[in-house]
């Protein structure tokens, strides 16, 4: 790959080409070597110029070659034979010069490390990585059938139909059934004076007396007139203070269902398994936490008011209409069972395209999210204008249905005024029609009358944003029944408070997988691992080795089977109670954005001498006395102000002062240099050296001094017995693993 790619005669030939390594071997094949020391250019110039210079750059070479302890010696990960007949010139010609100058005096060690690299390069042409031959024969497996391809990611819902009645009913829950019941009474009492306050100035203005203006000077025509005046305006404050009260009940009522839905989302995603977060983009989350929960803070709030006034306003239309000129009816029965099939077949389609716009959102946030986190590599490979294309696609795609929503509503529009107009048209010519109908009541009619367009179009409209909104909802509610992990804390069944005092495990026939439906990644371990011990797992990628380490925190659940750790099985106890109680140093190590000292210590429980005491034994004391905040240090998001080995250290600080009984080492030093590995592993030795060790290993001569070694194949323990035993046995396949890394000859 390194010849045909980045090589002087591969495919990115005519590419200047930036290799950061640790690897030796690939020095000899670049144009120039630059070598840093404490963050600075301490040598720069070919391989060969640097090789004949007493700098930095030989005495890495001599560490490399020479200081290395004996059983670190044997072990190098890059068993390809042309890698080691590289390090076998490399070295020759590093002999070679190191003869010549003198600089050292252990030419014997370095002539011992060249016949070793030799005859390893030997031995990788006879044997593979790990030896076949010491692995089961897989010739009489029976052939398992084809099965369905599945996609990880699933597709995001998208509901059909009517909305169901149970998702109003679940937002008038959060706003409180007695707050909605006052708030129903309330808009009827508003809406019923409001008509009786037309219906008063109808008579006002009908009154014989005060129609005839020659008793205007007279006492009881004053009187009466005020009369008329102070039940108008008593009407008008009677309104106004209901509004008051309805605009205090409904912002706080809302308000407070918005952050009920809000919350129980949240605890529901917080608590959900990590299955779903395999499973649902991050986008599609932040989606629903922002888009759905802004539309039931603002805009669901504000259409609901609309809704119930509208509604209000053109029953009460009807019905002022309907008393002053019964024959109206006539016209607004079939006009109302026109108005209700033109109602029926609008609303389902705009509730489906504010569905489509909603779920259309879900790409860009995802898509917005990737381009952010993955803006170096974009700018690298000069793929900017391809993915500023994506996210225009994307965008474009979800204005569309906003756009056929907007048509939507004008296609309602047009033929919902064509109703109002013919409803104006009937009254104004049923008014003229009937006989001794008085002036006010015709002009009460036809006002009403008037009102009756937009009453109409306004009431349709915002009867399908009101179902159109609900879908956020709808989309609040999914989430907020996702399926969640067992209970943090089972008050019937909780460990006792020193729980686990010696740190035992016992896997009896424990069998699990990540998801229904999905096979067994651990297929009936059963094994007794004592206090104490330390315990290195291996296996080839896909064994199970992640996934017994999820097992323990219960990320993933029992299929069958059970763990007990002290005597205490961990399926019947909260799964708080069971992880404070075990701590793990990932393979990723995990920061957050924020302070030194949050990163430490989240929860506050420690005091600054124990984190000064916790850097120390992470030899990161000295890093952190160097920078001007201290343990007041910006991390930066994922930690990025740091870098990946003092990322590692910090993790191993946080893991060193919640120290727990049981540690697991997921393949913690996999991502590290050899000289953070070497501090990390002298750390663990020295103060968890009484804990139970679960370690995950990459680099199998960091498990040599263990108690036991577990081989993992398929899921099953293949081997479970101390190194020197696997060792001795040449048929293991932990032998034949240690043989291709050249632990043993």
């Amino acid at each position: 790959m390194f010849k045909n790619v980045f090589g002087k005669k591969g495919l990115l030939k005519n590419k200047t080409r930036i290799l950061v390594t640790h690897g030796i071997q690939w020095l000899p094949m670049v144009d120039r070597v630059i070598v840093l020391v404490d963050g600075q250019i301490s040598e720069m110039g070919t391989y060969e110029e640097l090789l004949s210079h007493e700098g930095a750059f030989a005495q890495f070479l001599n560490a490399y070659f020479t200081e290395v302890k004996e059983e670190d010696e044997e072990v190098d990960l890059d068993n390809d034979p042309e890698v080691i007949e590289e390090k076998c010139r490399i070295l020759e010609q590093f002999q070679t010069v190191t003869h010549e100058k003198c600089w050292f005096d252990k030419g014997k060690q370095t002539e011992r490390r060249a016949d070793k690299l030799k005859k390893k390069a030997k031995l990788i042409r006879t044997i593979s990585m790990i030896d076949q031959s010491a692995l089961p024969s897989t010739e009489n497996k029976v052939k398992q059938p084809e099965k369905k391809v599945e996609k990880l990611i699933e597709k995001e819902k998208e509901g059909q139909g009517k909305i169901e009645w149970k998702v109003f009913m679940s937002y008038f829950r959060a706003v409180g059934i007695p707050a909605m019941v006052v708030i129903f009474l309330l808009f009827s009492v508003y809406q019923g004076t409001s008509i009786f306050a037309n219906i008063w100035l109808s008579w006002w203005s009908d009154d014989d007396l005060l129609a005839n203006r020659t008793l205007s000077n007279t006492t009881l025509y004053s009187d009466k007139n005020t009369m008329y005046l102070g039940v108008y305006g008593g009407l008008g404050v009677v309104q106004a203070v209901i509004i008051l009260i309805y605009s205090l009940l409904g912002t706080l009522s809302y308000l407070k269902a918005a952050a009920k839905l809000h919350h129980n989302m949240l605890v529901s995603i917080m608590r959900a398994p990590m299955s779903f977060f395999d499973t649902t983009p991050s986008g599609r989350i932040v989606n629903r936490f922002s888009g759905d929960v802004q539309t039931i803070d603002v805009t669901l709030p504000m259409t609901f008011r609309m809704w119930i006034m509208i509604a209000f306003q053109t029953l009460s239309t009807v019905l002022v209409i309907s008393i002053s000129t019964p024959i109206f009816l006539s016209v607004i029965v079939p006009l109302g069972i026109f108005y209700y099939f033109i109602q029926r077949f609008y609303i389902p389609s705009s509730r489906q395209l504010q569905r489509l716009e909603s779920t259309s959102k879900s790409p860009i946030y995802n898509h917005f999210s990737e381009t952010l986190s993955g803006a170096t590599s974009l700018r690298a490979y000069k793929a900017q204008d391809r993915f500023i294309q994506e996210s225009l696609y994307r965008v474009d795609k979800n204005i569309s249905f906003y756009f056929t929503k907007i048509a939507s509503q004008r296609w309602l529009g047009w033929r919902l005024e064509l109703i109002g107009n013919l409803i104006v048209f009937a009254a104004a010519l049923f008014a003229v029609l009937t006989p001794n109908v008085e002036g006010g009541v015709v002009g009460l009619s036809i006002s009403y009358a008037l009102q009756i367009t937009g009453a109409l179009n306004m009431f349709v409209r915002t009867s399908s944003d009101l179902e159109s909104n609900v879908v956020s909802v709808e989309r609040t509610k999914e989430y907020a029944e996702v399926e969640r992990e067992a209970e943090w804390i089972n008050p019937n069944k909780r460990p006792p408070s020193d729980w686990p005092a010696s740190g035992e495990c016992k896997f009896e026939n424990y069998q699990t997988r990540y998801r229904a439906g999905l096979d067994l990644v651990i297929r009936g371990i059963t094994c007794d691992i004592a206090g104490g011990q330390k315990v290195g797992i291996v296996g080839r990628t896909g064994a199970g080795k992640s996934s017994l380490a999820m097992a323990l925190f219960r990320l993933i659940e029992s299929a069958e089977g059970k763990i007990i750790i002290d005597g205490e099985c961990i399926a019947d106890m909260g799964l708080h109670d069971l992880r404070q109680k075990l701590t793990i140093l990932p393979q990723d190590p995990v920061l957050f954005s924020g302070s030194l000292r949050m990163n430490l210590d989240p929860i506050e429980q420690y005091s600054d001498e124990q984190l000064w005491k916790s850097l120390e034994h992470a030899h990161l004391k000295s890093y952190v006395e160097g920078l001007a905040d201290k343990l007041d240090y910006e991390c930066g998001e994922g930690g990025q102000n740091l870098s990946v080995g003092q990322r590692q250290l910090v993790c191993l600080g946080r893991s060193l002062l919640h120290k727990t009984k049981i540690l697991i080492l997921d393949e913690a030093t996999a991502a590290v240099d050899m000289e953070t590995d070497e501090l990390i592993q002298k750390t663990i030795r020295s103060e968890f050296k009484d804990c139970t060790i679960l370690t995950i290993a990459h680099r199998l001569n960091t498990i040599l001094d263990y108690d036991k070694v577990m081989v993992l194949d398929q899921g099953k323990i293949a081997e479970f017995d101390g190194p020197n035993a696997l060792l001795e046995d040449k048929n293991s396949i932990f032998h034949g693993m240690a043989k291709a890394a050249n632990i043993v000859s």
